[in-house]
């Protein structure tokens, strides 16, 4: 399949603006000490829809793919996050989600790179894990590793299903790497259980919540 060139465009544009505000941002990482173990195996960072931009804004990442339906949303994210330094895998997470998990899986496997999954999605519940980033660490050896992600100064844009979160430039971002999942027995129940207990925990010295919009 081929991107329509207006998605394609405006993905350019969006993700070079993107860069600019990003690169503006205060990060501060936690890393659990577990992580060090696990250096040299892969990593699938697991998140909630709605915390990617201080993700996005962490710059110590390894080489990490990500997978981007084909949809023209698809299309604009696709070059956005090309932008960001993420490598970009197609195909969709609901239709033919096979297709596209085998994709990610392969290009892992080939280039010895970490993969990024929001795992509540495609299309929510927000806030409920789904089994593609467990299903990705068996297929690779790799491990899962649960992310949280708060801003210190923002907007929450709560009319949009995922409630995404975005940081005022030049203000502060939190971004917090757990402890090391290995992705058998009851993993995807300890991957939902780890990622709210690191988002939880980084709201509550962040003070007031963003501003709403």
């Amino acid at each position: 399949m081929r991107d329509r060139p207006l998605a394609a465009l405006l993905g350019w544009v969006v993700g070079c603006v993107a860069r600019v505000w990003l690169s503006t941002l205060r990060v501060r990482v936690a890393y659990d000490p577990a992580l060090e173990g696990v250096r040299d195996r892969p990593w699938v960072l697991a998140f909630w829809h709605g915390t990617q931009w201080p993700l996005l804004a962490w710059r110590g990442r390894r080489r990490t793919i990500v997978l981007v339906s084909w949809s023209w949303d698809g299309a604009l994210q696709a070059r956005a996050l090309a932008l960001q330094g993420l490598r970009v895998v197609r195909g969709s997470s609901s239709r033919g989600g096979a297709h596209g998990l085998a994709a990610l899986v392969a290009a892992m496997r080939r280039e010895r790179a970490d993969s990024a999954f929001a795992v509540d999605g495609p299309r929510g519940p927000r806030g409920v894990a789904k089994a593609g980033a467990i299903a990705a660490a068996r297929a690779t050896g790799a491990v899962v590793v649960p992310m949280g992600g708060a801003v210190r100064s923002g907007i929450v844009l709560r009319r949009s299903w995922d409630q995404f979160a975005i940081a005022w430039p030049f203000t502060r971002v939190e971004v917090t790497l757990g402890r090391p999942i290995d992705p058998t027995g009851d993993a995807l129940g300890e991957l939902d259980r780890a990622i709210r207990e690191l988002n939880a925990a980084l709201l509550r010295p962040l003070g007031p919540a963003p501003s709403a919009r």
